[in-house]
């Protein structure tokens, strides 16, 4: 399978899933929705993985796990959507640069705020990290289909 057979499938796939959906639930979400959410509920997972590594495992700080392991799953999850789900109609370099950015900004204030701010409150930090993540995913989604894949001036319902 070549790589633009993995994308036409893949594609394909997602549109026949929103093609199936109920009517009021087909127009709110598009095919690149649910294959946001198919390749970062991967990378999520390879962010949890990688972070109980990290701090029970290897007894890393919770800050260093942490940014450690969003760095790893954040770059997967830009290659996976950049090649699967998103029209790459940016240069690579505008679309890192980009990336880059909402990146930092959901870091700063999501990932740490929201996860550390739940730990001091007395969370454990799998259930914080998994709270930070639902509000990272709204953010992310739009940020990626509207500024950073999406088309220069184009509002298209991809």
């Amino acid at each position: 399978m070549t790589e633009s057979d993995a994308r036409t499938r893949f594609r394909g796939a997602c549109a026949a899933v929103v093609a199936v959906l109920p009517r009021r639930l087909r127009t709110v979400v598009a095919p690149s929705m649910l294959g946001f959410a198919v390749v970062n509920g991967f990378t999520f997972a390879v962010d949890l993985l990688l972070l109980s590594l990290l701090v029970d495992g290897l007894g890393l700080p919770l800050w260093a796990g942490v940014t450690v392991a969003y760095g790893t799953a954040f770059a997967l999850s830009f290659v996976l959507n950049r090649w699967l789900n998103f029209e790459p109609e940016r240069p690579v370099g505008t679309q890192i640069g980009r990336y880059v950015a909402v990146v930092a900004a959901n870091y700063a204030v999501i990932v740490l705020g929201v996860t550390h701010g739940l730990v001091a409150a007395g969370a454990p930090y799998q259930l914080a990290r998994l709270a930070a993540g639902a509000c990272e995913a709204v953010f992310m989604y739009a940020a990626m289909r509207w500024f950073v894949f999406g088309r220069p001036g184009s509002r298209a319902r991809t």
